[in-house]
């Protein structure tokens, strides 16, 4: 396999942490950039930047990701998700570097009822979608050997989200309400790294639907973190109308994974595999810890 001298953005981030760990492992060539380290919003920073390291290939994690306050400041994600990227495929192009864009479930209106393909009609419903469209579009238009990678409902070590968030609410309430009315793919950043690496090794440029294999709904989604932790807790299903948010979200963003198995790349496993690996990696060790500590205490007191 070639070794590329690779640029990750977003390289703190839930997803980028693990994009640069899997890429160094493999022999890479990894510079990780945050926030701090590279403002992807400042033209000339991200020109200088990728001028002088020269690589080639840039995987920009970096975005702005709050779906709901997006909502209540809609300049700063179209700044972040928009011109952010534009500056980027720019920068990268103008060095010839191959780009791998993180786009998201959110670009499609979730009126579905069978898995979109990457030729569906795009529509998002929120700003956020719009946002990160319209960075998809930047890339489209500016950059000519691009991977455009859409992901659903991501979770992995590093930051928050949904599977963390429902262990912590398990041991801490008696009932948790989940709903149970929007169906999508779960994905684990460490197989989500996996996919992207094997792409920006080749040169079948396109869009791509990567997530975890399967679907299910949020509910579901979290009774499997309570089944697989051993979490006691009741489980309530409501329905979106029930739990209203600032950001409308899609109902339905099943991916079928066509430009994947068109172009020769294998799909990722199912959800629940990769969410009970994450559990055992992750979680429940923490847990065993936890509950060897209040036996302890038990006896002792």
């Amino acid at each position: 396999m070639d070794k590329y001298k690779i640029i990750v953005t977003g390289a703190n981030g839930q997803l980028g942490v693990d994009v640069v760990e899997h890429l160094k492992k493999h022999g890479h060539v990894v510079y990780g950039y945050g926030r701090e380290e590279l403002d992807i919003t400042n033209h000339s920073q991200v020109s200088h930047v990728l001028h002088d390291i020269r690589p080639e290939v840039v995987v920009h994690c970096g975005a702005y990701t709050k779906v709901d306050q997006a909502e209540a400041e809609p300049e700063q994600a179209y700044l972040v998700n928009g011109y952010g990227t534009r500056n980027i495929a720019v920068a990268a192009e103008a060095i010839n570097a191959k780009l791998v864009y993180l786009s998201t479930d959110y670009v499609f209106n979730g009126n579905a009822e069978t898995p979109y393909d990457e030729f569906e009609t795009i529509e998002p419903i929120n700003v956020y979608g719009r946002s990160k469209r319209m960075g998809e579009c930047f890339v489209e238009r500016l950059h000519k050997k691009h991977f455009i990678v859409r992901t659903s409902w991501v979770y992995g070590e590093h930051g928050s989200n949904f599977v963390k968030t429902m262990v912590k609410l398990g041991l801490e309430k008696k009932t948790v309400s989940v709903v149970n009315d929007q169906i999508g793919c779960p994905t684990y950043t460490k197989d989500l790294a996996e996919g992207i690496g094997r792409l920006l090794t080749t040169n079948k440029y396109g869009t791509y639907h990567i997530s975890n294999s399967g679907h299910c709904s949020w509910y579901e989604f979290a009774e499997a973190v309570f089944r697989l932790t051993g979490i006691e807790t009741e489980l309530v299903p409501v329905t979106s109308e029930q739990f209203v948010r600032p950001a409308k979200r899609p109902k339905y963003s099943v991916f079928n994974h066509m430009a994947l198995k068109l172009n020769g790349f294998p799909t990722l496993r199912h959800w629940e595999e990769g969410l009970n690996d994450f559990l055992k990696a992750s979680i429940l060790e923490g847990l065993n810890r936890a509950e060897d500590r209040s036996e302890m205490k038990g006896k002792t007191g």
